[in-house]
């Protein structure tokens, strides 16, 4: 299966699309991946986007449009693949349609992990991370640490970051709604959207979305 993961920041995404992947046999391509991959591997790409990201600006969409497309064309990719982070917004859907129109492809889905922005914002400036070891995450509600403050692993500090403060979410959200939630209209008037809701455990988000797909493929 061809699929795109969308949802707001904080919906899980990148822990969704890691299941989902395994479970469908596709490898999961993310914005993030593709940068680094690429950066690393002193591609002209990567080097374009260095460039950019240097200077403090964006990386114009046909950049990475061009990362997206050398990725699908990877022989693991042959069977399907998950995009997670990309499409950004309608032109690099639109551009995303085009290229694989151009190779006699066509995406199956795109799931919409629908989240409450309540909920968000609660997710996100609930966590707390270690300033030992980033890697000891904790959450003021979720998964609380038995001493407020204190890493039950290490003893460390915990702190929030500045990224994950209520209003720095709030910020995303509007950049979310302006910039990428168009594209949820663009793909559903192509009859591909498939939403689910992203509340609950992380095992029973990633079934209902393997159900929803499933019914998706079988049409």
């Amino acid at each position: 299966m061809r699929i795109v993961l969308v949802g707001p920041p904080g919906a899980g995404k990148g822990t969704q699309a890691a299941f989902l992947a395994k479970n469908l046999s596709i490898p999961h391509i993310s914005t993030g991946d593709l940068f680094r991959a690429n950066i690393s591997q002193g591609t002209e790409l990567g080097k374009q986007a260095k460039a950019y990201m240097d200077a403090g600006n964006l990386v114009p969409d046909e950049v990475t449009i061009g990362m997206a497309q050398d990725r699908m064309a990877k022989p693991d990719a042959v069977n399907g693949f998950l995009l997670d982070g990309f499409p950004r917004n309608v032109s690099q859907a639109q551009a995303l349609d085009d290229a694989l129109k151009a190779d006699g492809m066509k995406l199956d889905a795109v799931l919409d992990l629908e989240v409450p922005e309540d909920e968000v914002v609660k997710r996100i400036a609930g966590r707390r991370i270690c300033r030992n070891d980033s890697a000891h995450v904790f959450h003021v509600t979720y998964s609380p640490a038995g001493t407020e403050g204190v890493c039950d692993v290490c003893g460390g500090e915990l702190y929030q970051r500045d990224d994950d403060s209520e209003e720095t979410v709030r910020k995303r959200l509007e950049v979310y709604h302006t910039q990428t939630e168009p594209i949820i209209d663009h793909y559903r008037a192509q009859g591909l959207l498939v939403t689910i809701s992203a509340l609950g455990k992380v095992t029973d988000v990633t079934e209902r979305a393997m159900a929803a797909l499933q019914t998706e493929d079988r049409g």
